[in-house]
């Protein structure tokens, strides 16, 4: 598949490969008959931003399951196109861009919920079927894929609950600013300080869903901070935050990662040494190959729901060696989708 340029003359680059449960189970996904409803519609991905692992793996997934819907006649094309800047302007626009080209539906993974509705709302008038994911906009028209981001943050404060009865100081490294996972994540620990008044949040930082923004945000806002037992992540800042402390001098805290490579290979290795014990939670990158599913099947007649929701990725201190050995160096513990997983979503939706 060849990415087209959108308009402003910003194509997705290729990403090679990252995570082994993709490369080898994608494989393994049903073979639709080429002669599905949809084998001349076309789809496009809007992403607003691709500067960290999850993004990453996620266009990987996108791109290793529509090349094979492709090749196989389920679909005509299903392009992808990421934005310059992390803008939900420039976002607009390009949505805005892909009604014009005559998209039969566009799949999202929105800078904002709500700065994206206008566009959207044209692209649903103008007879395209939208669905948002991970990031998604709140527009009635359109359907949203998304785990419980919210839950995920007050898994975090249960399991620091439960490592620290008598209490602990806890910092918080956030995402990006104003983008709904980062604001449903921070919702979530909110909720559990609350659940759990021992638990102090004393210090919070954005780390932008990077190593390097975490590692720089943490460094700065240290010294200030008292003894810190725990951190609270969004997911690629969990091994930012240990060097940042690590580079401090000061004791390392137990530390919530979201199922990268690196933070699980870090944690195995203090966990070998020290027995350090943590928990690592994060969304599928491989959502975005669900979406393209959900799509399709819309494209095909199916009825569905305009809320369906993921299952979140944990991995625990009994699963992360077995977990790790699915990954490859910069990659995410994932699960990969099919077609199948939109019927099992349609189910749990219905309960």
């Amino acid at each position: 598949m060849k990415a087209h340029n959108n308009n402003k003359g910003l194509a997705m680059k290729r990403h090679p490969l990252r995570c082994v449960l993709l490369s080898s189970a994608l494989l393994l996904a049903p073979v639709i008959a080429a002669h599905a409803a949809t084998t001349d519609k076309t789809i496009a991905l809007s992403n607003n931003y691709a500067g960290n692992a999850w993004r990453q793996n996620m266009l990987t997934s996108w791109q290793q399951t529509t090349d094979k819907a492709v090749k196989t006649g389920v679909i005509a094309s299903a392009d992808s196109f990421t934005t310059g800047e992390n803008q939900a302007t420039e976002q607009a626009a390009q949505i805005q861009n892909l009604i014009l080209q005559g998209y039969s539906a566009i799949v999202i993974d929105a800078a904002s919920p709500t700065a994206l509705n206008g566009a959207v709302k044209q692209a649903c008038d103008a007879g395209i079927v939208v669905v948002s994911f991970d990031g998604v906009v709140t527009e009635p028209c359109a359907y949203r894929i998304s785990m419980d981001f919210k839950q995920s943050g007050v898994d975090q404060m249960d399991f620091l609950a439960k490592k620290y009865p008598t209490g602990a100081n806890v910092l918080e490294v956030r995402g990006l600013a104003g983008v709904s996972v980062d604001e449903l994540i921070h919702s979530g620990i909110e909720a559990g300080a609350q659940k759990h008044p021992n638990l102090k949040i004393v210090g919070s930082v954005n780390g932008n869903w990077s190593q390097t923004a975490a590692q720089k945000a943490v460094a700065g806002v240290l010294p200030s901070l008292p003894k810190i037992d725990a951190v609270v992540t969004q997911g690629d800042d969990g091994y930012g935050a240990a060097q940042a402390f690590t580079a401090a001098g000061r004791p390392t805290p137990t530390i919530i990662f979201g199922n990268r490579e690196e933070e699980l290979s870090w944690w195995k290795k203090q966990k070998d040494a020290t027995g350090y014990q943590s928990f690592s939670i994060s969304s599928a990158p491989s959502i975005s190959s669900l979406a393209f599913w959900v799509a399709q099947q819309l494209l095909d007649g199916k009825q569905m729901p305009h809320d369906l929701t993921s299952p979140a990725v944990s991995v625990t201190q009994d699963s992360l060696e077995s977990s790790l050995k699915g990954v490859e160096k910069g990659g995410i513990v994932s699960q990969v989708y099919s077609v199948d997983d939109v019927a099992k979503l349609q189910a749990t939706a219905a309960r």
